[in-house]
Formats: C-alpha cells, structure tokens, sequence
C-alpha cells in the first residue's frame, strides 16, 4: 500500500521560508497526482497545492507566487517550496495521493500524517 511520510515543517518568522518534502514508498511518486493540503485549529482542511502525473500544476489562490509544488523523480519525493510565508499559513500539512486527479478536493485515497508548520515573530 502506497505510503506517504511528510517532513520539514517547523517555526519561522513572517516572510521566511520553509520546504516540506513528501516522500513516498511502495509506488513511484510519477505514477500517482499528489497535492498538499494544510489544516488550521478550527478551519477545515484546504487544498494548497497539486501535482499531476504529466506534471502538471494547480495552486489556491492565496499562495500563488509565493508556494511551488515541484516531485524529484530520482528521489520519489514530491516538495512545497513556501516562501514569503504569512501567519495564516499556519497549520499542518499533508501530503495525498491517487491514481485519479481530485485537483485541490481532499477526495485523495493517501494521505501522510502530517508536518506542523507555524508563521510566527
């Protein structure tokens, strides 16, 4: 079963920069379209980011410019580069995956557990 471990979370300062890592195993990272969701305290879970098998690209829009999805085939690990990052970006992030494209719904069959990340001075 295809399983996903997310990393690189932590705290940084209001327009820093942070890069998760979604790494995943049994399946390889091209065959399946993986997005990145973040969950705030209270709010509901929100698609930010999605990359599909032909490498095509999808971003809400509150963190188009600033965030990049990107997948290192070599490594089987997909990546959110976040930079010029908000307070509102807080939240933990989570890495999906499936065979089929839910774009930015969290209809996704995989999921990782998870990685914390906090915008904070």
């Amino acid at each position: 079963q295809l399983q996903l471990m997310e990393s690189g979370g932590g705290l940084v300062q209001p327009g820093g920069s942070l890069r998760l890592s979604c790494a995943a195993s049994v399946i390889l990272v091209d065959a399946v379209n993986i997005a990145w969701f973040r969950q705030a305290p209270g709010k509901e879970r929100e698609g930010v980011a999605r990359i599909t098998t032909d490498g095509d690209t999808t971003y809400v829009d509150s963190v188009k410019g600033r965030f990049t999805i990107s997948r290192d085939d070599a490594k089987n690990t997909v990546y959110l580069q976040m930079t010029s990052l908000k307070p509102e970006d807080s939240g933990v992030y989570y890495c999906a995956a499936d065979s089929l494209d839910y774009e930015l719904s969290p209809e996704y069959d995989y999921w990782g557990q998870g990685t914390q990340v906090t915008v904070s001075s």
